[in-house]
């Protein structure tokens, strides 16, 4: 089972990141309420950023990484992976 961090833009111009085994089913939740507290509040409006890991422990550590980023640091990743995708 292959595991994800991903970071979420929302509504309030925000970054969330966050980990999971379903990107499409948590990104439901949190657009339903239902997923973390924060974006409850503050809800998603994308999912601009996806990386995947073959274990738990890999995916929840990018994770911690990427929270301790700055917002330029965050952006530059997102371009990154953009520029490789292209």
């Amino acid at each position: 089972m292959m595991n994800y961090t991903y970071i979420l833009l929302c509504e309030n111009g925000a970054y969330y990141t966050g980990w999971t085994t379903d990107p499409v089913h948590r990104f439901q939740e949190h657009c339903s309420g239902r997923g973390a507290r924060y974006t409850r509040m503050n809800r998603p409006v994308r999912i601009v950023y996806l990386e995947s890991f073959a274990d738990k422990k890999d995916a929840m550590r990018r994770e911690w990484q990427i929270k301790h980023m700055s917002r330029s640091e965050k952006e530059r990743l997102f371009k990154t992976s953009i520029e490789k995708q292209q």
